[in-house]
């Protein structure tokens, strides 16, 4: 168990933030972006999961994960979680709206651009 409840999972080029093992993504949206390789995997994941935590934290049953990972382009980051309810288009459509956003990305990659380790 990590830092306030969090599992952080570390495999070769790939990391995942989650609050319960196993780790199930009932939700799930990828979105690809475009960066350096000396970003912080765990750094990514981590203001991912804040700012999809912030989004989604009236849904009842929400159990937070975020898997961030490296591709030839960047980074993959797959977002979502364990869901007590059936997921519904408006969840799915406001959590691929927050991936997709410029400025939460840019914001995302100038934090884990701080440190190069993760």
């Amino acid at each position: 168990m990590a830092r306030k409840g969090w599992h952080i999972l570390k495999d070769e080029g790939r990391v995942t933030v989650t609050r319960r093992l196993p780790v199930r993504f009932d939700l799930s949206v990828e979105a690809e972006l475009p960066c350096a390789r000396t970003v912080s995997l765990t750094r990514v994941a981590q203001q991912v999961r804040q700012d999809m935590w912030r989004r989604l934290q009236d849904l009842r049953g929400f159990a937070p994960a975020v898997e961030v990972s490296r591709s030839e382009g960047g980074l993959v980051i797959r977002a979502g979680g364990a869901l007590a309810d059936p997921v519904t288009g408006r969840v799915r459509d406001s959590l691929a709206d927050l991936l997709e956003s410029p400025a939460h990305q840019a914001r995302w990659i100038a934090h884990a651009g701080r440190r190069s380790h993760g």
